[in-house]
């Protein structure tokens, strides 16, 4: 009988060790940004994907929404919308073009992103650069925004 609550005691404070110890690495994750650095992730690829998703759809105007403000500006008295549907459409009659987008939109789940330690700033590797030579995003106005 003693034995066997001895035993007892022994397991219920193991589990009890066991569940501090949880706690504790959960408030070290939480501490270390580990969870908001998932879901900034997690927010850069459905801003990449909006930005793709657009682009497949020759929709300048939902190219523009992704796209950083001083970017989006009206130039030569044509919108963002305006100068996105031209160059989409130009763009998808291209041979390969469409592919290519596939392709990005494919690789937009698995791509490796590089996240930058305090100017929110933000890359995404995937084959075939958004803008420029690289995927890159600005944090601003609360969302991922794609840059040059």
């Amino acid at each position: 009988m003693v034995g066997s609550m001895r035993t007892r005691l022994i397991t219920i404070g193991c589990a009890g060790l066991l569940a501090l110890a949880a706690l504790g690495l959960s408030a070290v994750a939480a501490n270390a940004g580990w969870s908001s650095r998932a879901n900034e992730v997690s927010t850069l690829r459905g801003a990449a994907t909006r930005f793709v998703t657009a682009e497949l759809a020759g929709s300048g105007s939902g190219a523009c929404a992704v796209i950083n403000a001083p970017l989006a500006g009206v130039v030569d008295h044509r919108t963002c919308a305006e100068r996105w549907d031209a160059s989409l459409h130009a763009m998808l009659r291209t041979p390969g073009a469409r592919r290519q987008l596939q392709a990005d939109a494919a690789a937009i789940a698995t791509a490796r992103v590089v996240l930058s330690d305090g100017d929110y700033v933000a890359t995404i590797a995937l084959p075939t650069p958004l803008l420029g030579s690289e995927s890159r995003f600005v944090w601003t106005n609360n969302c991922w925004m794609l840059e040059r």
